[in-house]
């Protein structure tokens, strides 16, 4: 027999399967997806790489087939089935397939395993009697204290014993010889779930949640795995309905995945799920350390957990008998990675339950443009909650116009209309939410005279002004004093846009001096559990208001908080990238469902500059289905996603000059493969930042109506790569469908 064996190298030109010879000691012991030792290349230096499959026969020359030198003590395994999906992944995603399998194995080595330690005696009551008098006559101090807790408690905490009683390892050896004890281990599972005393509430189902779990019930029954998008509005009981489609899975003796956007939903949502399902569940996510998440990954392997939370990672839960993928706010752009393969958890998910004859759920109160297209068009199951689970009205929505604003003289980031209710709400001793869809303290530095703006010299971006006078690039680190006179016309008129969550923070101290304030954003929450004491503090109503961006605007329930102001609320909706008035209807609406979700009444402040816009009409209204039909109009009239498959080859290297050739030769490759295929090639141009740490960056743009004919075009692209060597400086990937252009 031979092994099928993946390099563990990163190289194009290498991603390709090696056969090894499996020895004797080995035959027993080797499996699918474990990490092994192997020689590799003329001086045979020893490299991992992964088992994908064993053979008969082997495609080499017999005198040159290797032997594998031994199995990775430290290495994790990787299931059979989820290297059938990384294989997916690589021909779906681009990259290599090592870059496939290191992703979808989420835990890269084993952890020491955390043991908790008991010493039990074996003696009667009567037999322990006699020997501690014996140690007693014998002035054997430290055996006879020992004993004597011993009698007193039959089974004793280790640390207990050799911490307070003083008891060394020797004594308790010298005892376990004598038979009177016995040191027993135990693994203890780190668990990063804080167990609370929580009971499950009882829950009255609506009429609309009611329809979507029996319809998911009776099909899966019937033994139909579909994919459902579930439309509700903010605050329908979309949790209450994904926990009761889990429930029918558990029942079944399956397990489920709910994958959540960002890991500042965790502490609410695991919560929630924690009431039901108890220690069946447990969280995955990049805050954990190593051991927790080793221990989460075992344990969810033998079957011992029924519910794994986590951002898109998660999805890679390696679980014995899947039944269910929830994605929850199924729109929002985390679900795709940076890294490659450039893979969408949705897309990957879908395929997931297709292998392992599971289910897969979407949900969101403002589905994505792809998944509210495919709904139409039959390929999801829709089911649409209009209604709030507890019958509360919509919260009542103003739009302000900031142009007005600054005609009436008043030049700051709050309007008049937002000051006044929130006066208001902190009379009454209701909670308010500020929303900005910014980080830092300040946004750029210009020179009022000429209008030239401090950029960073590694990265084609503007600096930011944070607190002590350092301005920091957010792309690569760089950091410099801040500047006095202007570096272009020596103009000391320097002034900062300033539209930070901290200068919020600070203005609405200012204002309302009995406010409490709490802020949330990427710099407060940097430390382990920061988000989880920031939320909870906040849902105790330790703070009258927070302050953040938008992670506070994404799932999060606050029944005491009746007022939301967005502002600048257009920020994101003039970016150079199809999906911007799609991305601010989103965040929009979802910051207005944040408001009244308790038996309170909720206000919402939209602060714009464009009032007129259909996106922001549209939010302003809560109206997905007028936002939906004239985007999809916009989508299909420049042949944009869902109407039409796009891809982006993401070029990058040092050279300028060798970037722009060989761009240039990729463009006129495409073009004369293209044959009569439907496709459009745009570009190459320069990404929205074209220099990040000095290294240069160019995308062209590849449409066609069906994805396949994409992934033609980008497997015959790769093969074009990889035998040019002018390629071999730059950095070439595939994005499909990307987030942002």
């Amino acid at each position: 027999m031979f092994a099928d064996v993946i390099v563990d190298i990163q190289h194009e030109k290498l991603d390709k399967i090696f056969q090894y010879r499996i020895p004797e000691e080995l035959e027993s012991r080797l499996q699918p997806g474990m990490e092994v030792v192997v020689p590799f290349g003329k001086g045979n230096r020893q490299i991992k790489g992964y088992v994908t499959g064993f053979s008969e026969k082997c495609e080499y020359d017999l005198s040159k087939v290797k032997s594998i030198l031994s199995i990775s003590e430290k290495g994790m395994e990787i299931e059979t089935r989820l290297i059938a999906l990384a294989a997916w992944m690589k021909e779906h995603y681009g990259g290599t397939m090592i870059q496939s399998l290191k992703t979808v194995l989420p835990i890269r080595q084993k952890e020491n395993a955390k043991v908790k330690k008991h010493l039990r005696l074996l003696l009667s009551e009567k037999e322990g009697e006699e020997k501690l008098a014996f140690y007693r006559k014998k002035n054997q101090k430290a055996r006879a204290r020992l004993l004597e807790a011993l009698l007193a408690d039959r089974l004793l905490d280790y640390e207990l014993v050799t911490g307070k009683l003083n008891i060394t390892l020797p004594v308790i050896r010298a005892l376990e010889d004598q038979g009177v004890l016995k040191l027993e281990s135990e693994q203890i599972y780190r668990n990063p779930v804080q167990q609370g005393t929580q009971q499950e509430r009882t829950i009255t189902f609506t009429s609309e949640q009611e329809q979507v779990i029996r319809g998911f019930r009776e099909d899966y029954l019937a033994g139909k795995r579909k994919t459902y998008l579930i439309h509700g509005v903010t605050g329908s009981g979309k949790t209450e309905v994904y926990m009761e489609m889990i429930h029918t899975v558990v029942e079944h003796g399956r397990q489920a995945i709910v994958l959540i956007p960002e890991i500042a939903l965790t502490y609410q949502t695991v919560m929630r799920f924690y009431r039901k399902f108890g220690d069946r569940v447990s969280i995955m996510n990049s805050r954990l350390s190593a051991g927790e998440r080793y221990d989460q990954m075992m344990r969810a392997k033998r079957g011992e957990i029924d519910v794994m939370i986590g951002p898109r990672s998660a999805l890679f839960t390696p679980f014995p008998n899947l039944g269910l993928v929830v994605i929850d706010e199924e729109h929002e752009p985390t679900y795709k990675s940076e890294q490659i393969p450039r893979y969408h958890a949705r897309e990957t998910a879908i395929q997931r339950a297709k292998e392992e004859d599971a289910s897969v759920v979407l949900g969101s109160a403002t589905p994505s443009m792809e998944s509210m297209y495919r709904a139409r068009k039959g390929e999801y199951v829709l089911y649409e909650m209009r209604h709030r689970s507890r019958m509360q009205q919509m919260a009542k929505v103003y739009t302000v116009d900031m142009r007005e604003e600054l005609k009436n003289g008043n030049h700051t980031i709050l309007s008049g209309k937002l000051q006044s209710l929130m006066e208001e709400r902190l009379e009454r001793g209701e909670q308010i939410i500020l929303f900005l869809n910014r980080r830092g303290y300040s946004g750029f530095v210009s020179c009022r005279e000429c209008g030239h703006v401090i950029q960073c010299p590694h990265c084609n971006v503007s600096l930011s002004v944070h607190k002590g006078g350092k301005m920091v690039c957010h792309y690569c680190g760089y950091e410099q004093p801040k500047i006095r006179v202007c570096p272009e016309c020596g103009s000391g008129f320097i002034g900062e846009f300033k539209a930070g969550t901290q200068q919020i923070e600070e203005m609405v101290r200012r204002r309302f001096p009995q406010a409490k304030v709490l802020r949330m954003d990427m710099d407060t929450t940097k430390k382990k559990d920061a988000h989880t004491k920031i939320l909870s503090a906040f849902a105790n109503e330790e703070a009258d208001v927070l302050v953040g961006t938008q992670m506070i605007v994404k799932g999060h329930d606050f029944p005491n908080v009746t007022l939301v102001g967005v502002l600048a609320a257009d920020m994101s909706l003039y970016t150079d990238d199809y999906r911007s008035g799609e991305r601010t209807f989103q965040l929009l609406t979802q910051a207005a469902g944040r408001a009244g979700r308790g038996m309170r009444e909720g206000e919402v402040v939209i602060q714009t500059y464009s009032p007129e816009h259909y996106a922001i009409k549209a939010a302003a209204a809560q109206d997905y289905k007028a936002f939906y039909e004239q985007e999809i109009r916009y989508r299909e009239l420049l042949g944009y996603p869902p109407a039409e498959e796009l891809m982006a080859v993401l070029a990058a290297g040092e050279d300028e000059r060798l970037l722009e050739t060989g761009c240039k030769y990729l463009k006129e490759y495409v073009l004369r493969i293209k044959g009569k295929a439907p496709l459009e090639v745009i570009g190459p141009a320069s990404p929205g930042v074209d220099k990040i740490k000095d290294i240069y960056r160019r995308v062209i743009y590849i449409k066609a109506p069906e994805y396949r004919t994409l992934i033609r075009v980008k497997d015959l692209m790769e093969q074009y790569i990889e035998i040019n060597s002018g390629f071999a400086k730059l950095r070439i990937q595939f994005d499909f469908n990307p987030m942002n252009l």
